[in-house]
């Protein structure tokens, strides 16, 4: 493994944070925060390693900082009472096995009225339930959100618009977004996905304890920088399979992805659940089902809870009119491999201890049992199977 090392680009940022307030004595309004979370992790497996989805490198039964640990700072300008300007830079270790610092918003806003508001720039992407603030650890009761269903679309933001309508009727409050853009996705080595047009949709509605939220996204992508989906694709026709190389290409690609989420806060009592549906145009995406669930209970400071997720795959996962003997064989095997979803589910414990008013202390145990192969685990060793528990203690903060 490579040492921990924070990057050039993660320093830049960080220092170009730092003197944000010495501009502001000569312009615009400026606000800062921040956020963080510094943790450790580990596994009870040295067979494979555990990842957040994205991540090149993880963890075995070594504990390591770098899966659950990641600092962000927000600047926010007031020009006046209708325009601002927004940046948001977060290092964290994505796609290489280093810190490195990306630009996660940078927009400009203005706000029409009290009920609407217009971003342009690079704007926050409305997958999920908590995909404002699923890099808070700090505003999060768990101490990461549930793989089973925040792997299935790894884009944050795109590069675009938003509409953002707010509105209040009652004991009722409604927010709804709609996101147009582009966005890419970086990914181990020099690959990455490139979605040419996003759109999103986000509606949000609260009342007393209950938020109740609808998503939906579609997207057209394909997949750049590639050679093992180059090679295969090649290969397969030059053998004759050029049916199952369509099935298999990842070329302007059309996919969506459907969620609905609820949260509780009641007497003391916490609930948070997401159910989603991913469906693309090609097999090696795969359409999933997958859903969470996660129950609390606050007592005092402390708050303990459990968790339960779950995938399942909905496209066919296998080519059962493939060669199974002869030279075409291996090519088979490859091809049925790569066309199976990667599944687990998982039961998570934890407990979360808000011993600050800006920190917490939580503890998490997974018990993760993978199907169809390594689930959400990557350079696993031939016959690894699990179950594997996976522990992780974190600080998050705010300020």
């Amino acid at each position: 493994m490579k040492p921990t090392t924070l990057s050039r680009s993660a320093l830049a940022l960080l220092a170009a944070c730092a003197a944000l307030p010495a501009l502001a004595e000569d312009g615009p309004a400026i606000t800062i925060s921040g956020f963080g979370t510094a943790a450790l992790t580990m596994s009870d497996t040295d067979q494979a390693e555990y990842i957040r989805p994205g991540q090149a490198a993880g963890v075995r039964k070594d504990a390591r900082p770098g899966v659950d640990s990641n600092f962000g700072v927000q600047a926010t300008a007031k020009w006046n009472d209708t325009v601002s300007f927004t940046a948001q830079g977060l290092v964290r270790k994505y796609a290489t096995d280093q810190y490195g610092a990306e630009l996660a918003w940078a927009f400009a806003k203005y706000k029409a009225n009290d009920d609407f508001s217009l971003r342009a720039g690079r704007v926050g992407l409305p997958i999920y339930l908590i995909s404002d603030f699923r890099n808070v650890g700090y505003a999060n009761t768990m101490l990461r959100p549930p793989a089973e269903v925040y792997r299935q679309v790894s884009v944050d933001h795109v590069d675009g618009v938003d509409v953002v309508y707010q509105h209040s009727f009652d004991d009722t409050s409604v927010t709804a977004q709609f996101a147009f853009g582009k966005s890419q996705n970086k990914q181990p080595g020099n690959a990455y996905t490139d979605f040419s047009t996003v759109t999103a949709l986000h509606v949000v509605v609260e009342n007393g304890p209950f938020t109740y939220r609808f998503g939906r996204a579609d997207a057209k992508f394909s997949a750049k920088n590639n050679p093992s989906l180059t090679g295969l694709n090649t290969t397969l026709r030059a053998v004759g399979l050029g049916a199952v190389a369509d099935d298999l290409k990842l070329e302007d690609i059309k996919g969506s992805f459907t969620s609905l989420g609820l949260t509780m806060d009641y007497k003391n009592f916490l609930v948070q659940t997401e159910y989603a549906k991913r469906k693309t145009e090609s097999r090696l995406v795969h359409d999933t089902s997958s859903w969470y669930a996660m129950l609390g209970y606050r007592y005092g400071k402390f708050t303990p809870y459990y968790m339960y997720g779950d995938i399942k795959q909905d496209s066919r996962n296998e080519y059962s009119s493939l060669p199974t003997s002869g030279p075409l064989a291996p090519l088979s095997a490859g091809v049925n491999g790569a066309v199976k979803a990667a599944l687990q589910s998982s039961n998570a414990v934890g407990l979360r201890w808000d011993f600050h008013k800006a920190a917490a202390l939580k503890v998490q145990i997974d018990r993760i049992a993978p199907r169809n192969g390594a689930g959400a685990f990557i350079n696993a060793a031939p016959g690894f199977k699990g179950p594997v528990n996976v522990y992780a203690v974190g600080v998050d903060f705010v300020f």
